[in-house]
């Protein structure tokens, strides 16, 4: 192997694994689109993808062990990344119930020797909701998140209003003042990472 390539294979291994986590499945969700910015924040320095997720069943204890497929799937991506990014949008002044859902069965121990998951990670949150631009969700979403022990990047959250139009049209509006958040909110993430 030349020496260029060595060099190349080594940047590639030292990239942090970012896993963002929509919590909203429709398919023109203008959080997922929030995440597509973010992903795009992060650029070159990380590599990215996002957790598919929506085939994860309700929680219950009948079903835990041995856990469904759907289940030890998201658990082992979010086991292999480094830090998550958690972009959420707000219902009823709360979580989603399946994102809550989500991290409901990601918080369980994996077995009998083995903890959560989740428990330790690094990870930031954004929202894009109506004119709350999602505080409630977020504030909702912080306890469970100190509780698992996550350790969260030291930056604010980037929180998004959405008007009448953009929610009509399903189309994110991406202002520079956006991209300059999610910048910002990105740098904060992967100096975390160093720290950590």
């Amino acid at each position: 192997m030349s020496a260029k390539a060595t060099k190349a294979t080594e940047s590639t291994e030292t990239k942090p694994g970012i896993l963002l986590i929509v919590g909203s499945l429709r398919k023109q969700s203008l959080n997922g689109q929030l995440a597509q910015v973010a992903r795009a924040a992060l650029g070159e320095r990380a590599t990215t993808s996002e957790l598919a997720w929506a085939d994860v069943p309700v929680f219950s204890q009948d079903i835990e062990f041995p856990a469904p497929e759907a289940v030890r799937r998201v658990r082992k991506a979010v086991a292999d990344a480094d830090a998550l990014w958690i972009v959420s949008p707000e219902y009823n002044h709360g979580v989603p119930g399946g994102l809550k859902n989500l991290i409901d069965w990601l918080s369980r121990p994996v077995g009998p020797d083995e903890g959560a998951v989740i428990e330790g990670k690094v990870a930031t949150v954004s929202s894009v909701a109506g004119s709350s631009c999602g505080r409630y969700a977020q504030a909702a979403l912080l306890p469970t998140l100190d509780f698992l022990k996550l350790e969260l990047a030291a930056s604010p959250f980037t929180s998004v209003a959405f008007d009448r139009e953009q929610f009509t049209t399903s189309t994110l509006a991406i202002t520079e003042g956006l991209k300059a958040d999610l910048a910002h909110q990105a740098a904060a993430l992967l100096a975390k990472l160093d720290r950590a």
